[in-house]
């Protein structure tokens, strides 16, 4: 039976198949194993264009679509599409390219509100329509197609499906229940962010891309909106679960939640109303699936994984599912064959943007510590929030907006933002690069040799504004491996002199820090390359720690936990080794107080089990690293800059939170720390970082707008252009990258001349000038 107002119904499940094609030519006989029996459950657009593609590529498929709404049902109201999407879907089905086509509507512009200033940025290049248009088009494709369509029709049970089809395609939403009938097999995890938000619509259209920030009495609020069509906009009103409550929408309807929106949005909204659809207020949640195919069933769209609306991503996701899904059956040998490379194909991309998608939605929900940023550096900051779009990617699309968040941000003309000086103390660096600390291993009785020299002479006449050494250890207890660097003795300080001494003098200006640290529970192991954080085979020393804990129960030591003597000791190395820092001649000394260390030992829960006084509470863990720090800022000359490195959290359940990390902070800034290096983890084995392109840069970015003390980011930045985007956004101040300083001690320099910068912030040595322009390539380059 056909639901009122729905397509056409091809003939049932019984009619013959087709042998031609549709121009009268006779079709190839199937491939073996190829899928003629097609279930899809869910007639959203991933669903439908799946099924529209599936059937486009063999018309004696019998393709199923489920759908449970009537066909006009849905939720929401604009779909914002790519450029690439669109071109996905031309070269895989021009007519669907050409009915879209002809209902987009296009802009360029984002308009940001920040207290009283509208800025707009151009050439960002946008395309919508409505939702209900996209599911007519497809919809009728589907039906000119000869897809079954069955509408408000639940769905026979997933193994009936599974055993009457040869594919069973899951396109029904985060809340699948197909998903769920397997879920063991598809391991699916479901993450619930932080912030409400409701789907709403006003009945004119907005010229641009809208970001409106409304400062209540109760907390932030927030708009994003977009034109879909002629004379409609789509309206998602968000803000923090708290700040929800407090407004009182909790206990209001779709309607009243609606009439408020519009009270509080007034000015964008021109005093016009909204609308909602079936609307209600939705904490939103990630979705990520561990598999996405089962047997002959296979998820596609939010059935697999799930991305925020603030990077506009769900039904170009799908969409782009159904594209992949529906080549790989077309042309695989096998349908196993088929499902594993769709998802091998879709993942990285699914796996990028939902990366993206939850950078954007943090973004949000720590709005509020943003907003007394600059209006230009907001609006920078929120336009890069996802790291996808960067300065240099913004500079091509709108040169003049860039141009002036670089003169805000103090660039005189031609200069990128990293080659502008930075003052710690009594030192100025001239750019904001570190050399990140990297732990060599070679050392001799923790004596620094030749290797040590080339290693950081070099990154010094590459032209960081500082470079800084692996962790240097206070004491022979307090190494991680035999060949850890130390200054416990004269020696050892000696030694450093010597290679202080050559960076002053062959790379003037740029300066040289030391990272003091001790080992902790995570000593006393083999070199990084014969078996990282393994004990020694033979050898080894005894381990204190804040708690008798050992990193790896049944395969590290267990630790002593430190008395009060044992702790008067070790603070006393680090004051001594502080004063042989000072003589070898250091410009930055940085105490370490992550990755798992001693120090990070005391700050984080998990490892800091202690019942005196320094234990318990924050207050309590905190204690210890602070006593530390005092006597080494007592022992540093106070002209030189003391930083402090932290680990913002330890990716790990009841560990260090983002809320300690900013309590952290404050503390040591308090007690006169110059600068915090925010790193992240290494604290305990079972941790689980949530990896990505400058993934651990958030942290630094909170604790800057949290506590106004200047911060270095570290963390998987690994171009020029992120340091840039980074540093305009005011998410850090200065940024430290290790591995590319491992591929190319001459990052800097390299990156200078890469951007045409000539200045005194990135100066080539007397020797290396003739290498400051790029080689020829090529025969014709004479």
């Amino acid at each position: 039976m056909t639901a009122p107002g729905a397509p056409p119904q091809p003939p049932g499940p019984g009619a013959p198949l087709p042998t031609a094609e549709p121009d009268g030519g006779p079709l190839p006989p199937p491939a073996p194993g190829a899928p003629l029996r097609i279930a899809v459950v869910g007639g959203g657009p991933g669903g439908l264009y799946a099924a529209a593609l599936l059937k486009r590529g063999d018309p004696r498929r019998r393709v199923t679509v489920w759908e449970r709404n009537a066909p006009g049902d849905t939720f929401g109201f604009g779909v914002v599409l790519s450029d690439e999407t669109l071109g996905g879907i031309e070269d895989a089905d021009p007519a669907v390219h050409a009915q879209l086509r002809a209902a987009l509507v296009r802009w360029d512009d984002i308009d940001i509100a920040h207290r009283g200033h509208l800025l707009r940025s151009t050439g960002h290049g946008f395309a919508a329509l409505g939702r209900h248009r996209l599911l007519r088009i497809l919809q009728d494709r589907c039906a000119g197609l000869g897809v079954d369509l069955r509408f408000r029709a639940e769905a026979p049970p997933p193994a009936a499906l599974a055993a009457s089809h040869d594919l069973v395609i899951a396109a029904d939403g985060v809340h699948s229940r197909v998903r769920e009938a397997h879920a063991e097999a598809f391991g699916p995890t479901l993450t619930t962010h932080r912030c409400r938000y409701i789907w709403l619509a006003a009945d004119f259209a907005l010229d641009a891309f809208r970001f409106e920030i409304a400062e209540t009495e109760h907390g932030v609020m927030q708009l994003h909106a977009y034109p879909y069509d002629t004379d409609s906009s789509t309206v998602i009103v968000e803000m923090r679960e708290e700040v929800w409550r407090a407004a009182g929408f909790d206990e209001l309807d779709e309607t009243e939640s609606a009439a408020r929106c519009a009270k509080i949005f007034a000015e964008v909204l021109r005093g016009r109303p909204l609308r909602g659809n079936h609307s209600a207020w939705t904490a939103f949640r990630t979705l990520v699936t561990a598999r996405w195919s089962h047997g002959n069933t296979v998820l596609l769209g939010d059935a697999a994984h799930t991305a925020h609306f603030s990077i506009g991503s769900g039904t170009k996701l799908a969409v782009e599912d159904a594209v992949a899904l529906a080549a790989h059956v077309d042309t695989a040998a096998t349908l196993p064959e088929a499902l594993a490379a769709y998802e091998a194909e879709r993942r990285p991309v699914v796996e990028s943007t939902q990366r993206a998608a939850v950078a954007s939605l943090r973004w949000f929900e720590e709005i509020a510590d943003r907003l007394d940023r600059p209006p230009r550096q907001f609006a920078f900051d929120l336009l890069t929030r996802s790291r996808r779009v960067t300065h240099d990617n913004l500079r091509l699309r709108d040169p003049a907006f860039t141009t002036l968040v670089e003169r805000d941000f103090g660039c005189p003309p031609g200069v990128p933002p990293m080659f502008t000086p930075l003052r710690l103390g009594g030192l100025t660096l001239r750019n904001r690069v570190v050399v990140s600390p990297m732990d060599l291993y070679v050392a001799e009785d923790g004596v620094p040799g030749d290797f040590h020299l080339v290693h950081l002479g070099s990154r010094a006449l590459g032209g960081a504004g500082l470079v800084m050494t692996e962790m240097v250890c206070v004491s022979a207890q307090g190494r991680i491996t035999p060949g850890c660097a130390g200054l416990w003795t004269d020696e050892q300080a000696d030694a450093w002199a010597r290679i202080t001494a050559f960076a002053h003098a062959a790379a003037p200006g740029t300066a040289i820090g030391v990272q003091l640290g001790h080992s902790g529970r995570k000593g006393s192991t083999r070199l990084m390359w014969e078996g990282i954080d393994q004990p020694l085979p033979d050898g080894n020393w005894p381990l204190v720690a804040a708690s008798p804990l050992p990193y790896r129960p049944g395969v590290n030591q267990t630790p002593q936990a430190l008395d009060r003597a044992g702790l008067t000791a070790v603070r006393e190395e680090f004051a001594a080794a502080a004063r042989r820092a000072a003589r070898a001649g250091f410009d930055l000394l940085e105490l370490h107080c992550a990755h798992g260390y001693l120090l990070s030992g005391f700050l984080s829960p998990l490892t800091n089990h202690r019942t005196d006084g320094y234990g318990g509470d924050l207050d309590g863990r905190l204690r210890y690293p602070l006593e530390v720090f005092d006597a080494v800022r007592e022992a540093w000359p106070a002209d030189r800059p003391m930083t402090v490195r932290i680990s913002a959290t330890d990716w790990a359940e009841g560990g260090t939170t983002t809320e300690d990390a900013v309590a952290t902070a404050r503390a040591f800034a308090a007690h006169g720390a110059d600068a915090i290096d925010v790193s992240t983890g290494q604290v305990v084995p079972d941790e689980r970082p949530e990896y990505g392109r400058s993934y651990q840069t958030p942290y630094a970015d909170r604790i800057r707008a949290a506590v106004g003390v200047p911060v270095i980011a570290v963390g998987a930045i690994s171009s020029w252009d992120d340091v840039n985007s980074l540093l305009l956004a005011g998410r850090t101040d200065l940024c430290a990258l290790a591995r590319p300083h491992l591929y190319d001690p001459h990052w800097t320099l390299h990156a200078a001349a890469e951007q045409q910068y000539t200045g005194p912030a990135a100066p080539w040595p007397a020797p290396y000038r003739a290498g400051s322009r790029r080689p020829p390539t090529g025969r014709k380059e004479n």
